[in-house]
């Protein structure tokens, strides 16, 4: 294992197990940012007015920004495998907060598609959003070194993926415009919304 990532994270690992309050909370985030998201996603979701459909296509785009870094992950994680520090490093070195699989630690799947979904939310989405999305992927980054379970460098690599692939999905978002407009529709917003008040009247 190369010494930044060493350094690193024997620096932020080595945080834990001091405080047990602070320990619980690293560990929700390391664990539970993806089913956060989810919530957060649909929130944005129903608090926009129903007439607004660009900032929900937005927030389309941020979902498959996070998916799409997600699926980038599970070919890179095909081609090269490395052990995470609770596999490589001698016991009692390292604090593991939460239990995990054995499979590779390289890049972190919770980094990849918290930056996804935040750096796919950073143009045409609400201020609490950007923001809110951002903050949170960057504690989630922090948790996976903190809880033990991921190495800075896996981190970093999702951090890249999250970002790679939230660009990639804008450049070709109108390719998502079609199922935009059938989530609209589902929910009668934007333009089926006037349809719907059209025919109550």
């Amino acid at each position: 294992m190369n010494s930044f990532d060493l350094y690193i994270y024997h620096h932020i690992n080595g945080l834990a197990g001091h405080y047990s309050f602070v320990d619980r909370i690293m560990a929700f985030f390391a664990q539970y940012a993806l089913e956060l998201y989810v919530v957060l996603f649909l929130l944005a979701w129903f608090t926009l007015p129903k007439a607004e459909s660009m900032k929900r296509h937005a927030l389309v785009v941020a979902g498959f920004s996070g998916v799409l870094a997600l699926c980038f992950n599970v070919v890179i994680g095909h081609v090269f495998f490395r052990p995470r520090p609770f596999v490589a490093l001698p016991k009692g070195t390292f604090n593991q907060l939460i239990p995990h699989s054995l499979d590779t630690s390289f890049p972190s799947d919770h980094t990849s598609g918290s930056f996804g979904f935040a750096a796919g939310s950073w143009r045409k989405t609400q201020f609490w959003v950007r923001r809110t999305f951002t903050v949170l992927a960057f504690i989630v980054a922090f948790a996976r070194i903190y809880t033990g379970v991921h190495w800075p460098t896996d981190v970093l690599a999702g951090m890249v993926i999250g970002i790679f692939s939230a660009r990639l999905t804008w450049i070709f978002n109108r390719k998502l415009k079609p199922l935009t407009l059938i989530a609209l529709r589902l929910f009668r917003y934007g333009k089926f919304s006037k349809m719907k008040s059209r025919s109550v009247t």
